[in-house]
């Protein structure tokens, strides 16, 4: 499973890296927390809405703890055949755990 830490992603964000980030929780987690910049498409919507996903640039699959992300990502390699998918390790609770404290922990 291709994926990155919350490190590498910050790093990669800082550098100025063109990535889509789409978040893959329920709209009401969205609205809780979420990373600066990612776009919400909740995992029960993704097959009618992934042609919203770049095929152009790196795509970091955000969930919570990084579980149903790697489903988004699984399903957009098989049925979309991406190769440009990456998941983040520990969804955003280790994003703000280890990289941004101010977004909150739930």
């Amino acid at each position: 499973m291709p994926e990155l830490t919350p490190e590498q992603l910050r790093a990669r964000l800082d550098a100025g890296e063109a990535l889509q980030l789409i978040d893959v929780r329920q709209p009401e987690e969205f609205e809780y927390c979420r990373i600066e910049g990612s776009q919400l498409i909740p995992l029960g919507e993704l097959a009618r809405r992934a042609d919203e996903i770049r095929a152009d640039q790196p795509v970091v699959l955000i969930c919570h703890h990084g579980v149903r992300s790697m489903q988004a990502l699984a399903y957009l390699q098989h049925r979309h055949d991406l190769t440009n998918l990456l998941n983040l390790r520990g969804g955003i609770h280790a994003w703000s755990v280890r990289v941004d404290p101010a977004v909150p922990v739930y």
